[in-house]
């Protein structure tokens, strides 16, 4: 099979994303007598981090259940950790489009397992161009780059420790795969991860290794909220 090109992985990211979605809104989408709220009031999109304009959300529906109808209103970058039919491993794509035309819709979740996103939301101006606020110490391409995010995947074997990065903004480090993993600081500061859908924050300029501290690979996707 030939090798996927950034353009054509964003490509198959975002169809991925359309395939999911399409597949579990609430049927009609008609909203009239309901009540709409804003994506960062609606209570399954649970705020777990604030960093200025950024918000990092821990998105959750359970089997049956259906979030309230919200109105996404900035750029957002989706980490997939499973749907109703099971675990998607941290597949990335996002909508930068809601930035100027807002978009409003309901979810639901048939089940039998949980939905759950790991969602990155830009309120910030974003970014022209590519390069000049890339990483140093990053030894694979971006899977996702735009003007708000710029998304990694990257992939340990047992005992491995990735060379130390530091990003030029705010990072999240989220474990998309079983194993234990630990996101350490250049203070020696380090945080574990020992399950799918963890996450570690990494302010802007602090730099850090991640280091695969079970006996099985793993793999684990490090997103940037561009500003």
């Amino acid at each position: 099979m030939p090798s996927l090109n950034n353009n054509n992985k964003l490509t198959l990211c975002v169809s991925l994303f359309a395939l999911i979605v399409t597949a579990l809104p609430v049927q009609a989408q008609d909203f009239r007598d309901q009540r709409i709220v804003q994506i960062l009031q609606e209570p399954r999109h649970r705020t777990v981090h604030r960093d200025g304009d950024v918000y990092l959300l821990d998105v959750q529906i359970n089997p049956g259940d259906r979030t309230l109808p919200h109105t996404h209103d900035a750029a957002i970058l989706y980490t997939f950790i499973s749907n109703g039919d099971g675990p998607l491993y941290g597949r990335v794509s996002g909508n930068t489009d809601y930035v100027e035309q807002n978009f409003t819709h309901a979810v639901s979740n048939p089940g039998p397992n949980l939905f759950r996103i790991i969602a990155l939301t830009n309120y910030g101006t974003g970014l022209p161009g590519a390069g000049s606020d890339r990483p140093s110490g990053m030894e694979v391409e971006p899977e996702v780059e735009n003007e708000w995010f710029r998304s990694y995947r990257i992939s340990l074997q047992p005992g491995q420790t990735s060379s130390r990065q530091t990003h030029n903004n705010p990072t999240v480090v989220i474990q998309v795969t079983d194993g234990t993993a630990h996101v350490s600081r250049e203070d020696g500061i380090t945080t574990e991860l020992a399950r799918i859908g963890e996450w570690a924050w990494r302010e802007e300029g602090s730099s850090f290794t991640v280091s695969n501290m079970g006996d099985s690979p793993i793999e684990l996707v490090i997103n940037e909220a561009r500003r």
